[in-house]
């Protein structure tokens, strides 16, 4: 009998490729009427090598970028980039049209809801609470906390413990065959895999279950309780 649902965050509950992408090219945009000597094309493609290497959670991004570009370090432009980049980011944060009420009828059937997600604990807060669907989840778990993140089964493991939930109890929600339904299933948790974002054309074989809509969820839930 399921009791709760585990979801991942970024391009699950929202669009994160499409915010983020296009946030860093207004943030280069930004960068270059700031002086940065370059093409957007050709910083484009040394930002993504950057993010490539480094993570989507690095700090110095557009650090970085200035360095490889002028071999400089000039605080103007790297500011000019990051505020920027988080002025176009929050204006563009909203949650997919039906993840706020999925989550209220999930809520409605007496389920636990929780975030098992990779990132720094404050920025995925600053997410939920800026998305506004923070006071849906019982539990907000993260990488940063646990010190391991995706695919180490140990972190869905401990996600299980922290909502206080068995395996076979939970669902888990997520974009990602590799990091999200292969870990969660070999726990033993039913897995769904949600066809949002950059890694939706990438096909598995491993999901329980597959949607293109979060408000898919909320029936399968109710064939499972």
């Amino acid at each position: 009998m399921i009791k709760g649902v585990l979801f991942d965050l970024d391009d699950t509950l929202y669009n994160s490729s499409s915010f983020a992408s296009r946030a860093r090219k207004e943030a280069l945009r930004a960068m270059i009427d700031a002086g940065l000597k370059s093409t957007e094309e050709d910083a484009l493609k040394i930002l993504n090598k950057i993010i490539e290497q480094k993570g989507s959670n690095y700090g110095g991004h557009f650090n970085d970028l200035v360095k490889a570009v002028s071999g400089t370090y000039d605080p103007k432009i790297i500011t000019m980039g990051i505020i920027t980049y988080h002025n176009v980011k929050f204006a563009l944060l909203r949650p997919y049209s039906d993840t706020m009420t999925t989550l209220m009828e999930l809520r409605s059937m007496g389920l636990s809801l929780g975030i098992l997600t990779d990132g720094i604990t404050i920025k995925q807060w600053e997410k939920l609470i800026r998305l506004g669907i923070h006071p849906f989840f019982d539990e907000v778990i993260t990488s940063e906390e646990y010190g391991l993140g995706k695919p180490n089964i140990e972190f869905f493991n401990y996600g299980l413990k922290k909502i206080n939930l068995k395996p076979e109890e939970v669902v888990y929600v997520g974009d990602r065959a590799d990091k999200d339904m292969v870990p969660a299933k070999n726990v033993g948790m039913t897995t769904v895999r949600i066809l949002q974002g950059k890694y939706s054309e990438i096909p598995d074989d491993i999901s329980d279950y597959s949607i293109k809509n979060i408000s898919e969820l909320s029936k399968i839930i109710k064939t499972l309780i």
